[in-house]
């Protein structure tokens, strides 16, 4: 099909809740993708971080060859053993616990808040404190969790129980901790609200104001997770433990997979009947999210999410210092921000003209979250033509 083919589909078929950008992609490969023009572009914010390892790693198209020539998917009455496997990867990287499986962040999220309740409703405690500018999903409850008005537009009445407070302001959390608090909810990095890096004081004291409290901590690792920052999970850098951490995005390598994970005093408060996913968990996912975990630790792809993090970060701060539209570069890993004085959509959209995929959220914090296979030159590339795009003015 030609490209106004397929948007003339899309038109009439497709219900239009995303503004799409009038580009239809149709093959990638590591850190490119290529539109049906025959265009190639240096794709530095992969399928919206879910690329964690780039496009059609071979260790995951692999496996999902592999997999699906023997079983796709069973229902959860049943054993299978990718899911198994997978777990026995998430549970020893981290920090002991047990997993449930979905397909979303979002989902996941919803998993941990049931998880929340259902663990305190002989207590009646159900509120849980989130962070101005968080960001947990696009589900009712996720939404409600989510620190930012704007998702919340349209779909009152919101679920009833949640607390906002400023992102790294531990008093504020002490303020707002009543006799109905069960939980915080917290991403170690804030994505869509602007790259905002929780520090190591707040997360620490955060850790043991729950635990002096008896409040259990949940982490949003959807973003984080999965060697995004140059550790398997962001919180390791820390040096603390969470309750509850939530995973998706670049988990299966592409395939759409999340997992909410808990401590097993925790975990056993979901007890049959309590919460499930048909899809979750399923042969297939869970293949390519073993392969993920593979690609990672054989390729040393931690280690180079951190060296060539350090290598972006360092190319991107010597732009700020030539361009007074930049007015900070922060991050860790390969989970990076540019923060702009004004709005960055035409930054965006012109970086796109040339070639180059990134993203702006927030309105005005340019992000840069290539997949963990980038190398220098691609690197090079990319902060190139943005280079060149600020110029232009």
């Amino acid at each position: 099909m030609t490209t106004q083919q397929t948007i003339d589909l899309f038109t009439q078929y497709v219900i239009g809740n995303y503004t799409r950008i009038p580009v239809v992609l149709v093959r990638g490969e590591g850190v490119h993708v290529w539109d049906a023009d025959g265009k190639r572009y240096l794709d530095m914010f992969p399928g919206w971080a879910v690329n964690g390892i780039g496009h059609c790693h071979p260790r995951v198209t692999k496996a999902l060859r592999d997999q699906a020539g023997i079983l796709i998917h069973v229902a959860n009455n049943f054993y299978n053993e990718p899911q198994g496997v997978l777990a026995e990867l998430i549970s020893t990287r981290s920090f002991g616990g047990q997993c449930f499986f979905c397909n979303s962040g979002a989902e996941a999220n919803e998993a941990a808040i049931k998880l929340m309740r259902i663990h305190h409703a002989e207590q009646g405690r159900y509120k849980i404190i989130t962070m101005h500018n968080s960001f947990h999903g696009r589900t009712l409850a996720a939404i409600t969790a989510t620190g930012q008005p704007k998702y919340h537009k349209g779909f009152a009445p919101l679920v009833e129980g949640f607390t906002y407070v400023p992102f790294s302001d531990l008093d504020a959390v002490k303020a707002a901790v009543d006799d109905k608090t069960c939980a915080v909810l917290v991403e170690p990095i804030q994505g869509e609200g602007g790259i905002n890096v929780a520090s190591r004081a707040y997360l620490q004291s955060l850790r043991n104001l729950c635990n002096d409290k008896g409040l259990l901590l949940i982490l949003d690792e959807v973003q984080t997770g999965m060697g995004r920052t140059g550790r398997v999970f962001g919180y390791q850098h820390y040096d603390i433990e969470p309750d509850v951490m939530t995973l998706a995005k670049a988990l299966g390598g592409g395939v759409a997979i999340g997992a909410m994970v808990a401590k097993p005093a925790i975990a056993k408060s979901l007890v049959p009947g309590t919460h499930a996913a048909t899809f979750g968990g399923n042969p297939l996912a869970c293949a390519a999210a073993v392969a993920t975990f593979d690609a990672i630790e054989k390729d040393g792809l931690l280690e180079n999410a951190r060296l060539m993090g350090e290598y972006t970060q360092g190319k991107l701060s010597a732009l700020r210092a030539r361009f007074d539209l930049i007015t900070e570069v922060r991050g860790i890993g390969l989970m990076i921000g540019v923060q702009l004085k004004g709005p960055g959509k035409d930054i965006v959209t012109k970086c796109m003209a040339k070639g180059l995929l990134i993203n702006c959220t927030h309105d005005t914090v340019l992000r840069f979250m290539p997949p963990m296979t980038v190398r220098r030159e691609h690197i090079d590339e990319a902060v190139a033509i943005l280079e060149t795009v600020l110029a232009e003015g």
